[in-house]
């Protein structure tokens, strides 16, 4: 059965960015998904909410209203809602407005609206980049194909954590601020990421010893997944036929 006149034309408008009627409703939808990620941005700051909370209130329950009614009117208009609903970018519209009604529960949770921002994904059709989402493509091939070697590495890796992490446990010990062994392996993680903190560092030289082994460790660990997936990516597109 052929959906209604009506339905046919607000789907044209709300999923088709090849009209001129969709590509304003993109473009419109995609300013007010910035708008509305900035307000919720500014409303985490305790003085600009000060001055401005009630006004920061308004705009974001405008905004709510504006993406829920956005969100059922493509349910009402899809071919397959449940299709839709359970997409990425179903789930993305959802997360739209879901968290403020939330909040109204769960004090703190509206600010999950800055996951809003995941909803300008849609320029990449506005402005017809399909060239730029093929690339994403590939690259998601290349880290499907070099999973299984990543997930050996992490556990590799977290292994050393804990063998290197236990060691410095009883290198240093509690008097230096190595109280437990996850404390430690909390250190060793840090250390072997270059982070540094510095909130925990060893105070003996064994310690200093290891640690300084461990920092130059990380650097070679660290180039080990880039190669994966670069590997992938080079062989990828050497296969696609692109120069």
């Amino acid at each position: 059965m052929e959906a209604p006149r009506w339905k046919q034309k607000l789907y044209t408008v709300i999923f088709e960015a090849d009209t001129p009627a969709g590509k304003g409703f993109d473009v419109v939808l995609i300013l007010a998904i910035v708008a509305s990620v900035a307000v919720t941005v500014l409303d985490s700051v305790a003085s600009f909410r000060a001055a401005h909370g009630p006004l920061l209130l308004r705009l974001e329950w405008a905004f709510t209203v504006l993406f829920a009614a956005e969100y059922f009117l493509r349910l009402l208009c899809a071919p397959r809602p449940l299709r839709y609903a359970g997409s990425f970018f179903g789930a993305v519209d959802l997360v739209g407005w879901l968290p403020t009604v939330v909040g109204l529960l769960v004090p703190g949770s509206h600010y999950l609206t800055t996951f809003r921002v995941l909803r300008v994904l849609r320029v990449f059709r506005v402005l017809k980049m399909a060239a730029y989402l093929e690339e994403a493509r590939i690259l998601a091939d290349a880290l499907r194909a070099g999973r299984r070697r990543i997930l050996v590495f992490l556990f590799t890796v977290l292994t050393l954590v804990v063998l290197l992490g236990s060691l410095m446990y009883l290198i240093e010990g509690p008097e230096n601020g190595f109280t437990s062994i996850p404390v430690a392996v909390y250190w060793a993680i840090v250390t072997l990421t270059t982070v540094g903190y510095g909130d925990i560092s060893p105070q003996t030289p064994a310690g200093q010893f290891l640690a300084s082994f461990i920092m130059i460790l990380g650097y070679a660990i660290l180039a080990v997944p880039t190669g994966i997936i670069s590997a992938e990516f080079v062989r990828r597109e050497g296969g696609s036929g692109k120069p």
